[in-house]
């Protein structure tokens, strides 16, 4: 079989496949544990932020914001008792001052009034710190209940509901999740595998198209904005992930849905083109020919005839960068040596050899 050199356009595109999701997905869970007493959203559900998605039964963290309140008044009485006492004690001590001026007083007793005032001050320094724990840990309180209350952290939509009214949340160890939100379903991304071979002609800023197995007889247009340097490695295949940002306008497209994408990497016009079998083909003869070269007792004692100049010998394959196409001249193939360029798994673009269009 023969084909005619011909000139043409290649466009050489890369091939992978990936998931689309939200640009933005977040993930919902407690802080606190509980039982969960309502649930206020369903799935596909619009939510704002600082809309309450669900709410855990109050009770126990209302007794302890009382709790937390009734000891906070108890510190504030202390300190008022302790004030009192120091503003006593403080007096009882210029009075004995006063009598030791007028030699009214003993030493002894100047020194128990003084010591009295200083422990009042220090009681009452007590008194102050009690107030400021009692403080915080109604503060602590207050927030746990504002927490029972779970509440969206942003504008979107409810992907996932994982809870139901009566279930128990436990938040010790890893706080659970409750809802999966998206924050805007009409920007959405595709996270593709692209291979090692392939990710040197990939990089941020190409376009490319996609199909998804919902929609077989439609394109959707995609921009690369991420090819990341962090390998991941399969059953010993290693690929890299690709970011492709997208509009998703009429909602058509779904997070999960699995698409194939071919980036369009490279794009060549008005060069010479040949089929990518004519650069695989060998002649049969020329195979032959390099079998009967293996010698053997005969081959070892008779002399060899010079090789034809229409014939090509190893060192004329290796010619170039070693990739060679095969031309028909007067009913014998020729062997061309040629440079390749860029392909697109079809065609192959010649940079260098003796063909010319209509070759």
């Amino acid at each position: 079989k023969t084909v005619t050199v011909e000139r043409g356009d290649l466009v050489v595109k890369v091939t992978a496949t990936g998931q689309l999701q939200p640009v933005t997905q977040v993930d919902v869970g407690t802080e606190v544990s509980g039982t969960i007493d309502e649930v206020l959203v369903d799935f596909n559900d619009r939510v704002t932020k600082g809309q309450v998605l669900a709410r855990l039964d109050p009770d126990t963290f209302q007794a302890k914001k009382r709790q937390a309140e009734a000891a906070l008044t108890l510190a504030l009485a202390g300190v008022k008792e302790a004030e009192a006492t120091a503003i006593e004690t403080a007096n009882k001590l210029r009075r004995v001052q006063d009598l030791i001026a007028k030699r009214m007083s003993s030493q002894e007793e100047l020194d128990t009034a003084a010591g009295a005032a200083r422990r009042a001050e220090a009681a009452l320094a007590v008194a102050k710190a009690k107030v400021e724990q009692a403080q915080a840990q109604l503060d602590a309180d207050s927030r746990t209940l504002v927490k029972s209350e779970i509440r969206s952290p942003i504008d979107g939509t409810v992907l996932k509901r994982q809870v139901e009214p009566g279930q128990t949340v436990a938040a010790s160890l890893q706080t659970p999740v409750l809802f999966t939100l998206a924050e805007d379903l009409t920007q959405m991304e595709l996270n593709v595998a692209v291979d090692e071979a392939d990710v040197g002609q990939v990089a941020a800023g190409l376009k490319a198209e996609f199909t998804v197995d919902a929609y077989p007889n439609r394109r959707f247009p995609a921009t690369i904005t991420q090819v990341r340097y962090a390998p991941e490695t399969v059953n010993g295949v290693v690929t890299y992930a690709a970011l492709l940002s997208l509009e998703n306008d009429d909602l058509s497209l779904r997070p999960g849905m699995t698409a194939t994408a071919e980036i369009l990497a490279r794009e060549v016009d008005d060069v010479l083109l040949v089929p990518n079998t004519a650069l695989r083909f060998s002649p049969p003869s020329a195979n032959k020919t390099a079998k009967a070269d293996n010698g053997g007792l005969v081959g070892m004692l008779l002399p060899r005839r010079p090789p034809s100049s229409r014939a090509a010998t190893p060192k004329e394959s290796k010619s170039g960068k070693g990739a060679r196409v095969w031309v028909p001249r007067e009913g014998q193939p020729v062997a061309i040596p040629v440079a390749t360029g860029a392909t697109d798994g079809n065609l192959t673009e010649i940079l260098s050899g003796d063909l010319e269009p209509g070759t």
